[in-house]
């Protein structure tokens, strides 16, 4: 999940449609499937950030690994096409619960990165990437820093502060 602006979390970035109901592929943001089957009620904004409209969730479900929305009244293949693109938001205080130790994406966004031997900060995050592994953080001066439990030691969100233990001829080796 994102935090696309706020008090709002994208859920979703709709796609083409599916069927001819009016259905409509969706990329998921959440790695939390069931999270889909308890919307009732979005918002729908357009790429751009503009409010499109409010829509009332008939039903989700995943078919081959992609979700699918149906929502109460688009009932045509024309009707879904116009919600192509559009980022599928709930309010900041519906987001899903984690497990300890889990993180949201937008929580560690700004989060200020401190060397735990010096105590230098090494800057502050401004994405996360996949790698395929435990993601990275990336900060604003370049460094790539693997978000794994033996590396990020203290994480903060709330005091946007992550505390980490580099490996050896880790800041020379992923500089840009």
């Amino acid at each position: 999940m994102s935090l696309s602006e706020a008090g709002w979390v994208t859920v979703a970035v709709l796609g083409k449609t599916r069927g001819n109901r009016g259905e409509i592929t969706a990329f998921a943001l959440s790695n939390k499937p069931d999270r889909y089957e308890q919307l009732r009620e979005v918002t729908l904004f357009d790429p751009s950030g503009a409010l499109l409209r409010t829509a009332e969730v008939e039903s989700t479900w995943f078919h081959s690994g992609t979700l699918i929305f149906k929502f109460r009244g688009i009932d045509s293949i024309s009707e879904a096409e116009t919600l192509a693109r559009a980022e599928v938001r709930v309010p900041l205080t519906e987001r899903t619960a984690l497990d300890e130790g889990e993180y949201f994406d937008s929580d560690l966004i700004g989060c200020e990165v401190f060397d735990r031997r010096s105590g230098k900060s090494l800057g502050h995050v401004t994405n996360l990437e996949d790698a395929g592994g435990p993601g990275l953080l990336v900060l604003d001066g370049g460094l790539l820093v693997p978000f794994a439990r033996a590396i990020c030691v203290e994480i903060d969100p709330a005091a946007k502060r992550i505390v980490v233990d580099l490996p050896e001829g880790l800041t020379e080796l992923n500089r840009p």
